[in-house]
């Protein structure tokens, strides 16, 4: 199809489909590897395969809400969750699960959390077994799966808990580190961080990784162009021009979420209008879309700086 070769590959073939399913497709999760992304892969990828440490090191990884935090965390679990060996006749010799990633629970709660570990091994066991029981499996099937990764979203949930409650979670998590030799990897909003600041271990132990708002600058010029590649358009939109990046920056307020409901809405727009590109006009009319609101006077590593 040469006249979409503006478009990616995997998004070629939905061109034959009709409006109603190219529209469904503009709701599916999308993954882009702009570079702010990938350089936190590469970090946590580099953290995974260092040897295991006394000490191991840990990270928290903070952001606005809806600026894509957890997308990124699921794009690096489905590349390192687990590890399959073979045998020559192809048949499974072991298995390893070299991360592990959970939810926090809702408030500070030291049993489901690991509770939440546990669900990912799939073995039987009971909600209603004491904390020390669930503690005993949990470990042991990390020991067991070679874990060597916990990643916790949703991290600022714990603040919800009571000030004991939220001791009692981070110390497991310490115990569990140093058990295990295991890298804690916590991701949440910004006020995750004040997790650190109620135990000076905490803080010692804890690298903040802070994925900021994008700017007007040529890396969301580059974000647009990715998103030129991936709606399913029959035309290609001018989404880098002055005027609608500028717009397109404003509305979205440099909110990776918000950035991805306004461009889908406008993709909608342009196909049901039958104009199959986003225009200044397009745009225009989702002025009233509002960017998610929240801290953003955080700052400690830079990406930027990377």
């Amino acid at each position: 199809m040469k006249q979409y070769d503006y478009l990616a590959e995997h998004v070629l073939e939905t061109m034959a489909l009709n409006d109603a399913e190219r529209i469904n497709i503009l709701y599916e999760d999308r993954w882009i590897g702009y570079q702010k992304a990938i350089t936190v892969l590469n970090i946590l990828t580099d953290i995974l395969n260092r040897p295991r440490k006394l000490r191991p090191e840990c990270l928290l990884i903070v952001g606005d809400s809806n600026m894509g935090k957890t997308t990124i965390i699921h794009e690096f679990a489905k590349e390192h969750y687990t590890n399959r060996v073979y045998d020559m006749d192809m048949q499974p010799m072991s298995l390893t699960k070299r991360i592990i990633p959970i939810q926090a629970p809702s408030k500070a709660n030291v049993k489901e959390l690991y509770i939440n570990i546990l669900e990912h091994f799939f073995v039987p066991f009971r909600v209603t077994d004491p904390e020390s029981k669930l503690r005993n499996q949990a470990v042991h099937l990390m020991r067991k799966y070679e874990t060597k990764m916990l990643i916790i979203d949703e991290l600022h949930n714990c603040l919800s808990g009571s000030a004991r409650q939220l001791q009692e979670v981070m110390n497991t998590l310490k115990m569990l580190s140093n058990e295990l030799s295991l890298n804690i990897i916590g991701v949440g909003t910004r006020d995750a961080s004040l997790i650190l600041h109620t135990d000076a271990q905490y803080a010692s132990r804890f690298e903040v990784l802070d994925l900021p708002l994008w700017k007007l600058d040529e890396d969301f010029l580059r974000l647009l162009l990715s998103y030129v590649r991936l709606l399913p358009l029959k035309k290609r939109s001018n989404l880098a021009s002055q005027e609608i990046a500028t717009l397109i920056y404003e509305i979205s307020g440099g909110n990776l979420g918000d950035l991805n409901r306004l461009l889908v809405e406008c993709a909608k727009e342009a196909i049901l209008t039958g104009k199959e590109e986003i225009t200044l006009e397009i745009v225009k009319k989702f002025k009233w879309l509002k960017p998610t609101e929240g801290a953003r006077n955080i700052r400690h590593i830079q990406l930027n700086s990377i």
